[in-house]
């Protein structure tokens, strides 16, 4: 499962900037929306693509560290009042994406 898959709550949960705020580069996905830092197919982790309110089609992606360590704080919010994360952690898919996303960000 990737962010591509599972994309509402994800979205949500990595506290992405707001569309309209993003430069040529981060909306076309050739830079972390985060922090700018040019990507390239190896470096960059795909966010899935989003439409702002003007019509632009975004295509958004992150560096792994930029994206782990957003993925880390979402799980830090997420998890004390999700059931599903504090009975079975493998047993709620938004807990299992984040995980992936933290650990891929360790690469």
């Amino acid at each position: 499962m990737t962010p591509q898959t599972y994309r509402p709550p994800i979205e949500a949960a990595l506290a992405l900037p707001a569309l309209a705020d993003l430069d040529e580069p981060r909306a076309t996905g050739r830079a972390c929306v985060w922090n700018g830092e040019p990507l390239t197919i190896e470096t960059a982790v795909d966010l899935g693509e989003q439409t702002d309110s003007a019509g632009r089609v975004c295509f958004l992606r992150s560096c792994r560290r930029h994206a782990g360590q957003a993925a880390h704080r979402a799980l830090m919010e997420h998890a004390p009042s999700c059931e599903q994360c504090t009975d079975n952690a493998g047993g709620c898919d938004l807990g299992r994406v984040l995980l992936c996303l933290i650990r891929d960000g360790r690469r």
